[in-house]
Order: structure tokens, then sequence, then C-alpha cells
């Protein structure tokens, strides 16, 4: 067996970025989170059933808020290696120094990893401060421009480098004048935040009009009413309506996931004309939903 035959990703560009330009494709970045201990066959079965839903890519986040998880980088190369899929990392500008997130892109690259997300991380939670210190040496704007540098310089294989669009921002103006610094920086595209609202899909369209980088429309299905009211209320930079909210009430875990997968294909028509692809952030691990989700999203 040859190596292209042994390891599908072999275009230049790799499979997410080449799908990006196709007019009309659409395809699906995948976010799944990594697994909390050293065990990853149940991580990789999920990523299985994933590819197997259409899947163009899985995304994997940096220890979001703050709380250890195998490391998204070697568990990118790993789903990079064995399964084929073309994968991007989240890398934060929390835990690293310089040097550790240079040495850290080389192996990267070696390991034929094209595309990172690039964000400044969620703070170390006020409980955790004692035992757990923050490095911060830059912002993501300065991130990128770091990775771009070494792209234009360094890299025998540059990086496509995302970054981060928070659509939800009550103040989008500013989000979207930070978006064009990062643009300036070196971001050839933005994943954004989960949407909800119809505020926020008028800041997408607007965010359609003024980027020029590919845009991915986040989806991240709610699968329950105490999920809803938790995103609500104690999560960051998202925004639930109170009648998405309030759809939920009542529901079991069958029509949870009924709800969500209603929910999340409407959006993502509505989001059509905006967007050059998909952000689908699976909630628990509920892979087998993300598989349903993109096989209805793609009959549409």
């Amino acid at each position: 067996m040859n190596k292209q035959q042994e390891n599908p990703i072999t275009e230049e560009h790799g499979a997410l970025w080449d799908a990006l330009c196709a007019p009309e494709q659409r395809p699906f970045a995948v976010e799944l989170d990594s697994p909390a201990d050293g065990s990853i066959d149940r991580f990789m079965a999920g990523a299985r059933e994933l590819i197997d839903g259409g899947a163009a890519l899985i995304t994997v986040a940096d220890c979001p808020f703050a709380k250890p998880r195998m490391d998204a980088s070697i568990t990118a190369c790993k789903l990079r290696r064995e399964l084929g899929i073309d994968v991007m990392p989240h890398l934060t500008c929390r835990d690293r120094n310089l040097n550790a997130t240079q040495a850290l892109l080389m192996g990267l690259c070696a390991e034929d990893v094209g595309n990172v997300l690039l964000v400044t991380g969620d703070p170390v939670p006020a409980s955790g401060r004692e035992s757990v210190k923050s490095v911060y040496q830059f912002n993501s704007r300065g991130l990128i421009a770091f990775v771009d540098r070494l792209n234009r310089t360094s890299l025998p294989k540059p990086f496509h480098i995302f970054a981060a669009l928070n659509v939800n921002a009550y103040n989008f103006p500013v989000q979207l004048a930070l978006a064009r610094e990062k643009e300036a920086s070196g971001a050839v595209g933005f994943l954004t935040q989960p949407i909800y609202t119809e505020e926020a899909l008028d800041n997408l369209q607007l965010a359609r009009e003024t980027l020029r980088g590919k845009l991915l429309g986040g989806i991240m299905p709610i699968i329950s009413h105490r999920n809803a009211l938790y995103l609500k209320n104690e999560v960051a930079g998202i925004r639930v309506d109170e009648a998405t909210v309030s759809r939920y009430e009542g529901a079991d875990r069958a029509r949870g996931e009924e709800l969500a997968l209603e929910l999340s294909c409407s959006l993502a028509r509505r989001m059509r004309e905006y967007v050059d692809g998909y952000y689908l952030i699976t909630p628990f691990s509920r892979t087998a939903l993300m598989a349903r989700i993109m096989e209805q999203i793609r009959a549409d």
C-alpha cells in the first residue's frame, strides 16, 4: 500500500480548506472535547462516528474553562495519523510562552497538521489560581501575528490560521474591529460562537459583509432544559433567548434530542447564505446526535 492510500489527507491545502473554497460545499468542522483522563478509546470511537457522519475536520479545544484535559495538539495528531481526518487543534495564550508555542507548532508541522485555531483562552477559575498560573505573554492577535511570521520565515508548510468571532457580543462593532485586526495579522478564517438569537444572525450577516476570511457559523445543539439554562446564565459569550429555553421545559432525553436536531438544522438553513461552512460543537460527547444533524443539514 502506498503512502497516499494509507493517508487520505495528502493535498497541500487540506480537506477543510479545499471544501471551504469550493462553491456551495459548506463543510462541517466538528468540535469534540478531548478526554478528561488518559483513556481515549471512547473519544476515538466518537471521532469515527463524526467522520462517518460527514465531518471534514475535527477540532479539539485547548483545556476549555482552563480545566485540564488531554492535550489538544497531541490528540489532534493521533486523530490525523490513525483516522486520516483533517484536524484543527486550538492553541491558547494562557498556558505557553513564545518558546513553548513555537516548539509545539514545529511539532504540529512535522505531523502534517495544517490548521490551528488561535484564541486567548478561558481564564483560570479563581478557586484554582493558588496552584495554577496563567502565562498570557501575548493576546490572540499577537499569537496570530507570531504564527503568521513563522509561516513566512520558518515553517516548511504554513498553517491555515483561524480565529474566534463572538457574534453574541453586545458591542459587536468592537468585535468586528478586532476581527479585522486578526485578518491583518494573518488569520484566514473565523469560527463563530454558537448562534441562538436573531441579533447573532444579524451580526453574522454584518461579518459576512465586512470580513474577507472564511466564516464557519457556530452551532451547538441544546439537549435539555437544564443545558439551556446553563448556557443562558453561566457561559460567557453565549446568548440564548427565552423562547428557546422555554421549548425544552418538560422535555425528556429523546424529546430534547429531537428539539436539538430541529433547532440546529433550522439555524443552519438561516445562516447558509452568510457562511462558508459550519462549526458544530458536540455537547457531552453525543456524536450520534451530531451525525444526525449533519445528515439532515446536507439533505436540506
